[in-house]
Parts: structure tokens; C-alpha cells; sequence
């Protein structure tokens, strides 16, 4: 990956649905270049899928909370199986296993605490738990989507 792929992926993290003619000018090549870099950063996985970023208040979706997880068995299979079975669940926006205290930290989105306790009832009957705790959000002070890419 050279400087120029780099510009372009700072680019596209930015705004996925410009034109390849203007992240073409942007960067300095001819369209046909440019496409052909975008090309090879998907297909090597570098960019895996462009998307549209909604608006979270406006679905309706107010109430965010980050949820830690202590696990029961910590056997390979009953983790995995956690694990998947989190990954789909609509609620989960984030799903991070931890090194640590905690084994699991989850940002879950809901509609509003009603919601959120429906989707606690069905966290806790997946499998044991050896402790549960929810911090509600009260304000997005910064939410971001670009990584930082050097050079």
C-alpha cells in the first residue's frame, strides 16, 4: 500500500459515494487508475464494504448502553457459541471479547428501556453469566467512523 492508496482510503472512510472521477482528482490520477486501486483495496479486504451511516434519534433508536460481561464456562465451545449468538442479536452494534476482569463488552441500541430489558432477558438466559452490567449513555460527546491512516 503506497502513499496514494492511502489518500484515497482517508477519502472513502470519509465519504463513500463520491464519484470515482472525484476521488480520482482528489488524489491526483485519471479515473481508470483510480478504480482500479479501489478494486484491489476490496478485493484484498483492506476496504470491506461501503455503507450509508444513519442517524440513530431519528429510527427512533435512543437509548444506547455498553454492557459488560463476566462468563460462567469459559470452555472454547460454550464461548464460541456465546459469541455467536451475540453477533446476532440486532441490538449489538459493537462486540468485543477483553482480556481482563470482563470477558465481553457489547454498545447495544435500543428504542428505549423497555426495549433494552427485552434484550437483557434474552442475554441472560443464553448462558450462565457470572455478572451483567449496563451503563446507559447520556450523551454521544464523539462518535467516528475514519481511522487514522498515517502517511
Amino acid at each position: 500500500m503506497d502513499a496514494i492508496d492511502r489518500r484515497i482510503l482517508r477519502i472513502v472512510q470519509k465519504d463513500a459515494s463520491l464519484s470515482i472521477c472525484e476521488i480520482a482528482t482528489q488524489v491526483g490520477l485519471s479515473q481508470t487508475p483510480c478504480w482500479k486501486r479501489l478494486q484491489r483495496l476490496e478485493a484484498s479486504g483492506v476496504i470491506k464494504r461501503r455503507i450509508a451511516l444513519l442517524d440513530p434519534a431519528k429510527l427512533g433508536l435512543g437509548i444506547t448502553v455498553f454492557v459488560s460481561i463476566q462468563v460462567g464456562d469459559h470452555s472454547s465451545k460454550a464461548l464460541a457459541r456465546f459469541a455467536a449468538e451475540l453477533a446476532a442479536m440486532e441490538e449489538v452494534m459493537d462486540l468485543y471479547r477483553l482480556a481482563g476482569d470482563v470477558d465481553y463488552v457489547l454498545r447495544v441500541v435500543t428504542s428505549d428501556t423497555t426495549s433494552f430489558d427485552a434484550f437483557y432477558k434474552r442475554l441472560i438466559d443464553l448462558i450462565p453469566l457470572k455478572n451483567v452490567t449496563s451503563r446507559f449513555a447520556l450523551e454521544n460527546i464523539k462518535s467516528e467512523t475514519a481511522f487514522p491512516i498515517a502517511g
